[in-house]
């Protein structure tokens, strides 16, 4: 068993509104062998895997996984339970998967996960145990899961950062990793808001750096009067000596520069432990301090906004003796707690043994084999920090109000929105200048654990104070639309970008030519997929997102965002057909669903009533459903008018909104420039799809009005879509159609349009097409065009050069024989031939793949582009 690919879905996607990962497989020769056919695979799996046993499987009891095995079943379903047993198994609280044959012995695995970077691993170490058990050879399994957890420790999201990211979701705000860092993103474009752990993006670098400076934290502390302890820096071992004798034993030594309490010797008694202390730390520290050591209780004081969120005494990692065990048992004994974990992945850390923990014990005279008292307690660390190991009883409410004005005034003075202040004295309910007390330290980028998870007292949510700081003001997102379908898309995402630009909206658009902000062009290409879409999600100048979401990311990538607040599905027909596994109509109306589904619930999806796949999938969607149709008597926009909802139609040849029951005229379809006085049909669709989308997020219908009025032909406003240019008594129409209903859509209305000699087409379909489409698309060709020039895409798709002119002329010439064809596969060049065989008043259309040379040939060759209304009317011919 190998695995051939991997594929990653951050997001929603058409197999599971979770995350997930797809590892397609090839089972080498086992797909008709099942688990109770190979040798001891079963009671090996079981033993090496206990977890197994909990999984029902379908079966509605503990077991039943473990009865499938010995029933037998395959090797691609056992891999898929073999993933999420082992995600369990390391704290990941995943549950779904799937397996399904794609042919022969090639089938793919679904598992949810949670951690990128660790269900890779997780993938192959299931498939490798498989072969394992296969060739009865043995797998070293608990080192593989140590390499395993060694992943999982980096990536895990700390309970810091889960803290204020739980806090994002309670107010519905996507998060979303930055890579592969611990630096997270709250919400999109301009309202996003960028958290590393404790820290925000309102942070002061400058107080972080003087924060993480112990020496001057204190110069700048003392200089305000706050309590700290005496201390300076020390250069040499005379230096140590001399400034320990000035402060006067006992002392502590730590690195000017450190965090998390690492390098820090406390109550260093005499002048033999100081010189001891000091020769180690110099090992590790170029810069060390020495300072007067106090003693008293440890407290930790969260500041939030300049204010006091939490206070936590913080209790150092120790042991109780029950008489029989040593203190190395004991401290075992205390780190399977389930609470505690390694880091700070849980509540609290295991308790690590180290040079710091011997000397400690050391210093009291104890030994790791000492076996301690029944009831005597043994301290472990001079420390309290909980990434050592420590505990925390909340104290919030015993703080006085002089200690917090203390270390109000400590974080204002380092520029410390947010910062946690170590605090040294006997009893915080005392001010520090009465209490023999003193701040010891203010740190950046606070561990909020204490605060969340208190071993005594109540919890402090200083993870919602942090993410409520964030912001100026209500916490929100930008309004995000998704737009998807088969034909229509880009055309209403431009439009709908037009209109949100001339209200003042800095929008993000991404479509099939390029990825935009405004009117600049970010990236160019075909970007309908989920890189494009995270590009204008991350982008800080976006105040709205207008997504272009296409089949093809679907299907790979899922959706780049959690939910939209305006989801439209223009159509759908069977193009693509044959790719990705999607095979059927039903298939591909189901993985256009995922756009629906994913909407706020007080948003809205906006679907084509006239277009039968398009219902086939109304049941999918919870949200609030918007109808257009062509036609007022439509059931579906007659139920939404009978409700107060909202529907869309024409009626006396203008675009139509009913809305709670009030109608509102938007704009006369022969003043719609798109619709090239009323020709192009699919434009009147497309235009009442945008029209759905603006109401939806509840647009000045006026301002509808007058966008859709401003949306002009050609290139300044829908480039490549039914661009006409004049060219010497000709017309020259550039089209991005490339399936069926395009074809249909785009010959069908230059036959509206009544002209007195031929229609000339430059046809062709991209490779990764059925024949079957290829077919469809020369008969309406032969049926439909005068002459007929054949070219073929530079990206053949997996074609022979030749095989689609070859298929279209087949397909053409069996509707007619006689056809007046030509085969010219460069672009460029079958449009040079289609005007060489033209005359005068001919219209030739080109069915594009790569618009940009075609443009340079247009400019070369000095033709016009018609790019005003009144010039489409002089173009037009009344039909009648």
């Amino acid at each position: 068993m190998k695995i051939i690919q991997k594929r990653i879905y951050e997001g929603q996607n058409i197999y599971s509104h979770k995350k997930c990962i797809r590892i397609d497989v090839d089972l080498e020769g086992y797909s008709e062998i099942s688990s109770a056919e190979i040798p001891n695979f079963n009671i090996n799996l079981i033993k090496i895997i206990p977890e197994l046993k909990k999984h029902r499987c379908g079966i509605d009891e503990n077991g039943g996984f473990v009865k499938r095995l010995e029933e037998g079943t395959y090797l691609a379903h056992i891999c898929e339970h073999i993933m999420i047993a082992i995600q369990n198994n390391l704290g990941i609280d995943v549950s779904y998967g799937k397996a399904r044959e794609v042919s022969g012995d090639i089938y793919y695995v679904i598992v949810q996960y949670e951690y990128k970077n660790t269900v890779h691993e997780v993938a192959n170490l299931a498939i490798d145990l498989i072969n394992s058990l296969i060739r009865q050879m043995p797998l070293n399994y608990e080192q593989r899961i140590k390499i395993i957890k060694g992943i999982l420790q980096k990536e895990h999201m700390g309970t810091t950062t889960k803290a204020i990211c739980d806090a994002a979701k309670e107010y519905k705000l996507p998060v979303m990793q930055l890579g592969d860092s611990n630096i997270y993103q709250i919400g999109y474009g301009k309202k996003a808001k960028i958290i590393e752990a404790s820290i925000g993006d309102k942070t002061s670098c400058v107080g972080v750096d003087i924060s993480c400076d112990k020496l001057l934290t204190k110069e700048l502390l003392r200089n305000q009067n706050i309590p700290v302890a005496e201390g300076h820096k020390v250069h040499n071992l005379f230096s140590l000596l001399q400034k320990a004798e000035k402060i006067g034993y006992p002392v502590v030594l730590k690195p000017q520069c450190g965090n998390k309490g690492n390098g820090v010797i406390l109550n260093i008694k005499n002048h033999k432990q100081l010189v001891d202390a000091y020769i180690n730390l110099q090992k590790i520290h170029k810069d060390i301090i020495i300072e007067k050591y106090y003693q008293g209780k440890d407290y930790r004081v969260c500041v939030v906004n300049y204010k006091v969120e939490a206070v936590a005494l913080r209790i150092a990692p120790f042991v109780i003796g029950n008489g029989k065990d040593n203190l190395k048992m004991l401290i075992d004994i205390i780190n399977e707690d389930p609470l505690r974990g390694e880091d700070h992945e849980k509540a609290l850390t295991k308790i690590k043994i180290d040079s710091e923990l011997i000397s400690c014990l050391l210093k009291r005279g104890f030994e790791l084999d000492y076996i301690p008292k029944k009831g005597e307690k043994i301290v472990l660390r001079e420390n309290a920090n909980l990434s050592t190991g420590g505990m925390a009883i909340d104290c919030t409410e015993k703080i006085c109000d002089k200690n917090i004005e203390y270390c109000i005034n400590a974080a204002k003075i380092l520029g410390l929105d947010i910062c946690g202040i170590d605090i040294c004295t006997k009893d915080i309910s005392i001010p520090l200048d009465e209490g023999n007390g003193i701040i010891l330290e203010v740190n950046a980028a606070p561990g909020i654990r204490m605060h969340h998870y208190p071993s005594k007292g109540k919890r402090r949510d200083v993870g919602k104070a942090i993410f409520e700081m964030l912001y100026d003001e209500e916490p929100s997102n930008i309004s995000v639309i998704s737009i998807t379908g088969t034909n229509g898309k880009t055309t209403t995402t431009r439009l709908i970008s037009h209109v949100l630009k001339k209200i003042g909206n800095d929008v993000g658009m991404t479509s099939t030519d390029g990825v935009y902000l405004n009117d600049k062009c970010i990236h160019k290409g075909d970007d309908t997929g989920f890189d494009s879409a995270r590009t204008i999600l991350m982008n800080k100048d976006v105040d709205i997102a207008v997504l272009e979401t296409a089949r093809g990311g679907l299907v790979k990538r899922g959706l780049a965002y959690d939910l939209a607040d305006v989801a439209i599905i223009t159509n759908i027909t069977n193009d693509h057909l044959g790719l990705d596994g999607i095979d059927s109509m039903e298939q591909l109306c189901f993985v256009k669903a995922l756009v629906g589904e994913a909407v706020k619930e007080n948003g809205f999806v906006v679907i084509n009533a006239d277009d039968e796949y398009s219902k086939t999938i109304i049941n999918r969607f919870t949200a609030e459903k918007i109808y257009f149709s062509k036609f007022k008597d439509n059931p579906l926009v007659q139920e939404n008018i009978a409700t107060g909802k909202i529907a869309i139609f024409i009626e006396n040849d203008k675009i139509i909104v009913v809305n709670n029951k009030r109608k509102y005229e938007i704009v006369s379809i022969k003043d719609l420039p798109i619709t090239y006085d009323g020709n192009l049909e699919y434009n009147i669709e497309n235009a009442m799809a945008a029209c759905g989308g603006l109401v939806a997020l509840e647009v000045d219908y006026c301002m509808i009005t007058k966008g859709f009025m401003e949306f002009g032909l050609g290139n300044n406003s829908n480039v490549g879509r039914f661009n006409v240019y004049d060219y010497k008594n000709r017309k020259i129409i550039l089209d991005y159609a490339h399936n069926i209903e395009g074809y249909k859509a785009v010959i069908s209305s230059l036959i509206g349009m009544k002209k007195e000699n031929d229609l000339i087409g430059v046809i062709g379909i991209p490779g990764d097409r059925q024949n079957e489409i290829g077919y469809a698309i020369g008969e309406i060709c032969a049926n439909t065009l005068d002459k007929i020039v054949i070219k073929e895409d530079r990206d053949k798709r997996g074609r022979k050069p030749g095989e689609i002119a070859e298929l279209l002329k087949e397909a053409v010439l069996k509707v007619n024989k006689n056809a007046n064809l030509m085969i010219c596969l460069e672009e460029v060049e079958a449009l040079n031939n289609a005007i060489n065989i033209s005359k005068p008043g001919d219209t030739i259309v080109v069915f594009y793949e790569k618009l940009e040379p075609l443009l340079e040939f247009v400019s070369k060759e000095k033709i016009n582009e018609i790019n005003t209304f009144e010039n489409v009317k002089q173009y037009k011919v009344d039909v009648n």
